[in-house]
């Protein structure tokens, strides 16, 4: 498919219940909005933390999972059942954190340090100590706070409501685990994750990715020239979806031209992807086509750059190719124009000894941070701009369709 067979199609038109008008940037700034956002949202929503099934594979294996936005620490853990169970980072015996590493593992059960209570790996509680001293103990609350936790293709989400009203299945819908379900993530494995905190709200960080408009714009340097079409200079996108509280787009990439000028204009990218798989690769003829799941590069372009999965409320998966994804975690801070980025790259773990294809790989991670930094830096100064009350609405482009439908997924959940 050429950007070209589009002709006048304008995919927002096709969704008139988004409308065309400009966008009010309330969510982006208002404390009162914030705290809906915090209480309809992030308190009651499934919520997916990045990570993969695998990176806790074996009983009492465990990672932690702080959100800011709700001030919780949650523990999801691998129990001796090999059940992965959520709960609350919380003693309960007076509040005390219970594990402060990122990972780890814990023998069998879970101890405070404070007062020695101890708790085994399916939440219930094993051990109180001096029991003889407390009143009334057949009656208190000894057992910890459980919190929602489940699995999408091996990729681990929670939800802060033990009982919650749909299940995660329900919450990404039967349209996108049929697009997506099929993607090989199991088949990869975590190359490099960054984070940083920003001086921005969320909704600013979360338009940052499923922005369709500002692609040749803004990486003229980190991806010079991937993305500009001669025969189509205002389109980027091959195809937009609206599945339900969720979006999707797929890009172009001019691989012939990549191929033909890099090694001009940066020699050093055009030799690293020709000997591994990096932004600048053909990935598009790297697998048969007809192999990759229905769902990513729809269209089957060979002129394709990636597709971004946007999963409701704080999730964005970036395919690459075949094998090679990203996911990024963005998530509210304590206050309205404070968030948190979590990027991290998967791809095929690194065949051993191959230092053509480590040092390939290691240009890889350094491209990432590069073209991530290049969003990141756009989202502060418009922060500035919304809390100065200079900027109080947004004009929205066809490209930038994303951003419409995700705020109007947030306004009936904060309403709802």
């Amino acid at each position: 498919m050429k950007l070209s067979d589009l002709q006048n199609t304008r995919w927002t038109l096709n969704h008139p219940n988004l409308g065309t008008g400009p966008v009010s940037t309330q969510a982006y700034s208002s404390p009162e909005y914030f705290e809906l956002i915090r209480d309809k949202v992030f308190k009651k929503t499934w919520i997916c933390t990045g990570k993969r099934i695998d990176e806790i594979p074996n009983p009492g294996d465990y990672f932690l999972e702080e959100t800011a936005i709700t001030g919780t620490s949650v523990i999801i853990i691998r129990g001796l059942d090999n059940t992965l169970r959520g709960f609350h980072n919380t003693c309960m015996h007076r509040g005390t954190q219970l594990v402060f590493e990122s990972y780890g593992n814990v023998k069998g059960k879970l101890t405070c340090i404070y007062h020695g209570w101890a708790y085994g790996l399916n939440g219930k509680n094993m051990v109180v100590t001096e029991r003889e001293m407390f009143f009334d103990l057949e009656t208190m609350e000894k057992d910890l706070i459980p919190v929602s936790v489940d699995v999408w293709s091996g990729i681990v989400f929670m939800n802060l409501d033990p009982s919650p009203k749909e299940t995660l299945l329900q919450h990404i819908g039967p349209e996108v685990d049929d697009l997506f379900g099929a993607y090989p993530f199991e088949t990869t494995s975590v190359q490099v994750s960054y984070r940083a905190d920003l001086d921005c709200s969320w909704p600013v960080l979360r338009d940052s990715q499923i922005d369709g408009y500002h692609l040749k714009y803004l990486h003229k340097r980190s991806a010079p020239n991937f993305m500009e079409s001669e025969e189509s200079p205002n389109r980027h996108a091959y195809d937009f979806k609206l599945l339900g509280k969720h979006g999707f787009g797929s890009f172009y990439g001019n691989r012939a031209k990549i191929g033909a000028d890099l090694s001009k204009v940066a020699p050093v990218a055009s030799l690293a992807s020709k000997v591994g798989q990096t932004l600048a690769s053909d990935t598009a003829t790297r697998v048969d086509l007809s192999q990759w799941a229905k769902g990513v590069n729809p269209t089957r372009s060979t002129d394709w750059f990636f597709d971004i999965l946007y999963i409701f409320p704080n999730a964005h998966f970036i395919f690459l190719g075949y094998q090679q994804y990203i996911i990024h975690k963005m998530m509210p801070g304590k206050v309205v124009d404070k968030s948190s980025w979590n990027a991290r790259y998967f791809a095929p773990p690194m065949p051993d000894g191959g230092l053509v294809d480590r040092w390939a790989a290691e240009y890889m991670k350094v491209s990432l941070r590069d073209l991530w930094r290049e969003d990141g830096n756009t989202t502060m100064g418009a922060q500035r701009s919304i809390n100065s009350g200079v900027f109080k609405k947004m004009y929205l482009q066809d490209q930038e369709i994303l951003i419409r439908h995700a705020e109007k997924v947030l306004e009936e959940a904060v309403r709802f």
